[in-house]
């Protein structure tokens, strides 16, 4: 729970400001819904929401002077302790807020950096938060540091939590040189990462990720898979919590179906519109893992009414981290919301699970569904190989061992000249077999 100005047992309340510069009613509503989420996941009371429609933001107060005086009338009325704007402010417009107002004021940008510095568990994670959170508040130095001598500390103000309430007594270059040993070591840890990307790379397992956006349920698919094909040990389960950004830390699991080839299943951090760029920019090389994927699952919560928008953020999320030419499974999660609903309304049922084409429909919480995803994912994994006959000589029986470890082998026989084996390889298997093929 965040400390304020009165008690350590207070909730926090906020007041929440939205400006509708030319968005369509939908699209502003979807945001300030999106917005008030987002306030809850840091455990804040959403007291109020108030919005203005102006052609542009107004360069002084974002939203006008006359919007900051009914502001002003509320704030002691609805016992107001942060006000919360669903937009980046300048710090200029900051200043000029808390100045008017007297009060706490952070923009969306502040407020998603807060969540992920609260979130953040991992070294790199850790690393990566301190990174954005400095050079957020790094052109913002010498309003905070004037706000801090008016509150006395502020050591209620969420803007200074976490990397903010440590350096905030920091000068810009002592800022600058705590980033530069933060890049360093972020350079270190990917160098890590890079290593055991290579090693996963090599051992030849497919490796699917879980992507889409936040709280769609690719946590709850990660651990119910565990429970059914992997090592269900509570260490292996990763956070599952129905919240905004419940994990930011990338997981990689074995998942070892039986019958089928196992793979590597990688969990990531969910994707939001208006995502920070400074959190791109930071934890861009643990996005990024979503590039050496034989498979993506995107992960859309059916029930939610926005899903197709939230396809769209992850369409545009991966142009911007170059996402290309991967093998795309949509699984619509919570499906069986969508089924009853239709069931109450005397309309056709859903059936799940259901699979066409590059498309499933599923409950990540049903055994049923579960296997069906399984079964979808060896279809596609299988739409890479080509099912090749290999005669290996007897002093190359490890490979035969690898490949049967890997699922690959449909068949084998022993012959005086040497091994029979028919497996399903991919172009990189081919080229490491080639002198044993027997096939075109």
């Amino acid at each position: 729970m965040y400390l304020t100005n009165e008690s350590e047992d207070k909730t926090t309340r906020a007041l929440l400001v939205g400006l509708n510069t030319g968005s369509s009613q939908s699209e502003f509503d979807r945001s300030m819904a999106e917005l008030k989420e987002l306030t809850k996941a840091l455990d804040i009371e959403v007291a109020l929401m108030t919005t203005q429609n102006l052609p542009s933001p107004d360069r002084s107060t974002y939203i006008g002077s006359g919007k900051v005086e009914e502001i002003a009338a509320s704030l002691e009325m609805f016992d107001i302790d942060v006000i919360i704007f669903n937009d980046s402010l300048s710090p200029m417009q900051a200043r000029n807020l808390e100045k008017a107002l007297d009060t706490e004021v952070i923009d969306r940008t502040g407020l998603i950096l807060q969540i992920f510095a609260q979130r953040a568990k991992t070294r790199e994670a850790r690393l990566q938060v301190e990174y954005a959170q400095l050079q957020y508040m790094l052109p913002r130095l010498a309003h905070m540091k004037t706000s801090l001598s008016r509150q006395g500390g502020g050591s209620g103000r969420l803007s200074n939590k976490g990397a903010g309430e440590k350096k905030l007594e920091l000068d810009r270059r002592r800022i600058e040189h705590r980033m530069a040993e933060l890049r360093r070591d972020l350079e270190a840890v990917e160098k890590e990462r890079s290593t055991q990307r290579g090693r996963r790379v090599n051992s030849g397992v497919p490796k699917v990720s879980l992507v889409g956006y936040t709280n769609a349920g690719k946590s709850t698919i990660m651990n119910n898979l565990l429970r059914l094909y992997g090592d269900d040990k509570e260490e292996k389960q990763v956070l599952e919590k129905d919240m905004l950004f419940a994990t930011l830390d990338t997981s990689v699991r074995s998942i070892e179906p039986k019958g089928k080839r196992p793979f590597l299943l990688t969990d990531t951090v969910g994707f939001i519109s208006e995502l920070p760029h400074s959190l791109v920019k930071a934890f861009r090389s643990t996005i990024e893992e979503v590039k050496y994927a034989d498979l993506i699952l995107e992960v859309v919560d059916f029930s939610d009414e926005e899903y197709r928008w939230h396809m769209d953020v992850t369409r545009d999320t991966f142009a911007e981290i170059g996402v290309v030419d991967i093998p795309i499974v949509h699984v619509f999660n919570k499906a069986d919301i969508v089924q009853k609903e239709q069931q109450e309304g005397g309309h056709m049922m859903l059936e799940i699970p259901k699979a066409a084409g590059d498309r499933i429909y599923i409950c990540a919480k049903d055994d049923l569904c579960l296997d069906a995803l399984v079964e979808l994912i060896e279809e596609k994994i299988s739409e890479r190989h080509t099912e090749c006959e290999l005669l290996l000589p007897y002093s190359e029986a490890a490979a035969l061992n690898e490949l049967q470890k890997r699922g690959l082998v449909k068949a084998s026989e022993y012959l005086p000249e040497g091994i029979k084996v028919q497996a399903l390889l991919d172009q990189r298997d081919i080229g490491r077999y080639e002198e044993y093929l027997q096939c075109p």
